[in-house]
């Protein structure tokens, strides 16, 4: 069954070089009761905004346009130089997915975020549910009851990696029995 809408979020990506190095150290680990993501999903979601009216996609796309322009517009540069850091389980207490911590040094990426979600929820009434962002890409999906438990360890050093972010995509994801897949509706390039 599928829910009503359009199901969105607004994400960066790592380059597809990197996306296919963190999706192999993911597929290593699938022994652990771990469902990898697949490189083509790869990404740092800056704001989720879930099932959502059709007429709500356009809208959604020119607030990211407006939070990028006015994160240009008060001296954000591109490209946004982020830095993958190490492995994690996310969330912390009970446990779901294996993720990849994502650096960001400069503030840069969390500045054009926020800028992006006030845009969303003038245009579109987003509220957030996170107060605090953490920027991460989740790599695998937890299958196994140790991983639900929070017992599962870390499964080794994760790739590491600095990566440039030059464009903000606003996607719709497909909830599929094979998992999810994504479409891109629109890109907005930084600067």
């Amino acid at each position: 069954m599928t829910r009503p809408g359009h199901r969105l979020f607004v994400a960066v990506a790592p380059p597809p070089r990197l996306a296919d190095e963190l999706a192999a150290w993911a597929r290593a680990h699938r022994g652990a009761g771990l469902r990898p993501v697949p490189p083509a999903n790869v990404h740092v979601t800056l704001a989720f905004l879930g099932a959502r009216p059709a007429a709500d996609v356009e809208a959604a796309l020119r607030a990211v346009r407006a939070g990028v322009d006015e994160w240009t517009l008060t001296g954000g540069r591109a490209p946004v130089e982020l830095a993958l850091a190490g492995p994690c389980w996310l969330p912390p207490r009970r446990p779901r997915a294996l993720a990849v911590d994502v650096v960001d040094s400069t503030a840069a990426l969390g500045e054009l975020r926020d800028r992006i979600v006030r845009a969303l929820d003038e245009a579109v009434g987003f509220a957030e549910d996170h107060a605090r962002f953490r920027p991460h890409v989740t790599v695998a999906r937890g299958a196994g009851r140790a991983v639900q438990d929070g017992g599962a360890p870390l499964l080794g050093p994760s790739p590491q990696a600095t990566f440039p972010v030059d464009v903000v995509t606003l996607h719709r994801s497909f909830l599929e029995p094979g998992g999810a897949r994504y479409e891109a509706l629109g890109d907005v390039p930084l600067g």
